[in-house]
């Protein structure tokens, strides 16, 4: 289950950013005092020096990443949104350490190093996450590392879900199953199944075996969100509320017509 690794590979993202911010930061020193922009460069600073800072660095930019959601699953991320946050986290982070150099009146860390550093891990740090993206892209297409759902409640809402997973195997959601009271054990929707009724939920939730809980009940039983939500919450099982937009809508535009009428 993808709940079960999921503690384990955020760890292991930790550990891959902090390999890529040091290095990221070491390639910055070189380019600046062993590269091509070395000829008017200055040291003032041994190298071990400029390295001892990575003391401070690392915890502060691991703790900006995760401030800026970038632990978060990557499933359901945009590649656009993944991208702000890094700046956001690597810009927020250059000012902090600036700021710091400038109240401790350290003038002998060149500025050109820090710059450097801020443009090659946010492009560093935007490729990594990539790679990661579209490796479990392909595991996810390939039936490998997928999220094991059940639906509660037949309607709209929960066949136009279906029909965005399906469209979406890269997403990897797998919907296990449909629990509702007013459709018959057995009625199919494109592969789905009906599996039994909502209360079914006491069986299936003590097994352990679920990643995620959609409600996807039909508007004339939304009476039922709070004992549904409640029961999940106990489990542990993560829950979301898909609503039944269409119904809504129509709704609502009966309601304005009867009182234009009126």
């Amino acid at each position: 289950m993808i709940k079960d690794n999921q503690k384990n590979f955020s760890r292991l993202h930790v550990v891959i950013d902090a390999c890529v911010i040091t290095l990221s930061y070491m390639f910055a020193w070189a380019l600046r005092f062993i590269g091509p922009f070395a000829a008017n460069a200055v040291r003032a600073r041994s190298f071990q020096q400029y390295m001892s800072a990575l003391v401070f660095i690392l915890p502060a930019y691991i703790l900006l990443y995760h401030a800026f959601s970038l632990y978060e699953p990557m499933r359901m991320q945009g590649r656009r949104l993944v991208l702000s946050n890094i700046v956001k986290a690597n810009s927020l982070g250059i000012l902090i350490t600036t700021f710091i150099l400038y109240t401790i009146e350290e003038g002998d860390i060149s500025r050109s190093v820090l710059y450097m550093f801020y443009g090659i891990c946010i492009v560093a740090s935007w490729g990594a996450r990539m790679f990661i993206f579209y490796s479990l892209r392909k595991m996810r297409k390939k039936g490998l590392n997928q999220k094991q759902v059940v639906l509660v409640g037949y309607s709209r809402a929960a066949e136009e879900y279906i029909d965005r997973i399906q469209q979406n195997p890269q997403w990897g959601y797998v919907v296990r199953g449909i629990l509702d009271d007013n459709i018959t054990a057995g009625t199919m929707y494109k592969g789905v199944k009906v599996i039994g009724r909502i209360a079914n939920l006491n069986v299936i939730l003590p097994e352990n075996r679920l990643d995620e809980i959609a409600i996807t009940l039909g508007l004339s039983e939304y009476y039922r969100l709070e004992e549904i939500v409640a029961l999940c919450e106990k489990s542990g099982v993560h829950t979301k509320f898909i609503p039944d937009y269409n119904k809504i809508i129509l709704r609502n535009h009966i309601q304005r017509i009867f009182w234009d009428f009126r």
